[in-house]
């Protein structure tokens, strides 16, 4: 184990063993038994980042519990149902997920707005949100019914726009254009003539090759470069879809109302730790593999969408927000809540992170 996840380790103990005596009862450790929990992930056996994340939660939780929390991992090639996770748990076939909320959307719509949303907030916009803005509450209204809660699972940071077999030029290039790109996005290109699809991640490689798709956005350098698409897709656009794209953890709220209450705070401490250390660790793949990209594959083109495109995506997309709204009063208000955080937190991100990097850039020049 390195120094710096030593540390962690004494850090989120730390806050597990403050959180326990905060509970003021002797009784929160009362009970010895040793819980054995099941989790299934969207993802395929050892998936980078991802499929870390959920390793690195499991074997916290084991460690800071003595061993008393233990959670076995099957990936999909074990359950075989990589978008079949909500129905799992919410059954109790398994105690745990590790997925997106956006691809729910067909079951329950308002799932989508957990995962990010086209011209939303970043991703320390978004946590900020979640934590202290009233997400995790709204987060909790959606789930809730349907014997669920769900947590942040982990960002993988700005997401590229993704990867054309033809460069995108104007809004009539979108008609027909057959892409992978689930949550609001989807609905946003299809109003604009395009044909959205999702595909499991498995899929993604083969379907572009063959032309099953025309297109497909996945995550960006941290991922993309691994699967391979740079060689079967010569443009790769930069995004505006997904700012902040955060996975989830889901618990069955029966397996979560069974667990004793050192052991509620320690999963919650485990998944939050895990979740940012996938941020970090996004950043610093995506990092690492831009430069790859640059230097070993130049052939690769580098996109941004033409000013008149992304204006008719961002008024598809106000357009169809407006009208889930009406339709939905917690749509409402999920809505509202999001863009009133926006509004308080953009002029900080403008003034500090934006001003810092345009300022470099200047000074660089």
């Amino acid at each position: 184990m390195s120094f710096i996840h030593q540390s962690v380790k004494r850090v989120v103990t730390s806050v597990v063993v403050t959180a326990v005596c905060a509970l003021g009862s002797a009784s929160a450790f009362a009970d010895d038994k040793v819980y054995r929990l099941k989790l299934a992930e969207t993802w395929g056996p050892n998936f980078p980042v991802f499929g870390d994340t959920t390793k690195n939660m499991a074997k916290m939780a084991e460690e800071m519990s003595g061993g008393r929390l233990q959670i076995r991992i099957d990936s999909s090639n074990k359950h075989k149902a990589p978008f079949g996770v909500f129905d799992m748990v919410k059954s109790g076939q398994y105690d745990m997920g590790h997925s997106a909320s956006y691809y729910w959307k067909g079951k329950v719509p308002n799932t989508l707005y957990f995962t990010s949303m086209p011209f939303g907030m970043l991703p320390v916009e978004q946590y900020a949100w979640f934590y202290y803005g009233g997400g995790m509450e709204l987060m909790e209204q959606v789930y809730s019914p349907h014997n669920l809660m769900s947590f942040p699972g982990g960002n993988t940071d700005v997401q590229m726009g993704g990867w054309f077999q033809k460069e995108i030029n104007s809004v009539e290039d979108l008609q027909g254009l057959k892409m992978r790109i689930p949550g609001f996005a989807g609905e946003v290109l299809a109003e604009l003539g395009a044909k959205p699809t999702n595909i499991a991640p498995g899929e993604l490689y083969t379907s572009l090759e063959r032309r099953t798709i025309d297109a497909l956005e996945w995550v960006g350098p941290s991922l993309d470069l691994r699967m391979g698409f740079h060689k079967i897709a010569p443009y790769y656009y930069t995004g505006w879809h997904e700012p902040a794209t955060e996975l989830q953890f889901l618990v069955n709220k029966r397996t979560w109302e069974k667990l004793p209450d050192d052991l509620k705070a320690i999963l919650q401490v485990a998944m939050k730790t895990a979740a940012y250390d996938m941020y970090t660790q996004s950043k610093h793949e995506s990092g690492k593999n831009w430069a790859t990209i640059k230097t070993e594959y130049p052939n690769v083109q580098v996109k941004n969408f033409p000013p008149a495109v992304m204006s008719a995506l961002r008024e598809a997309n106000d357009r169809l927000l407006k009208e889930h709204a009406e339709k939905d009063a917690l749509a409402k208000e999920i809505q509202e809540s999001q863009a009133s955080y926006l509004e308080q937190v953009r002029p900080w991100s403008n003034i500090s992170h934006r001003a810092y990097l345009n300022g470099q850039a200047e000074a660089e020049k």
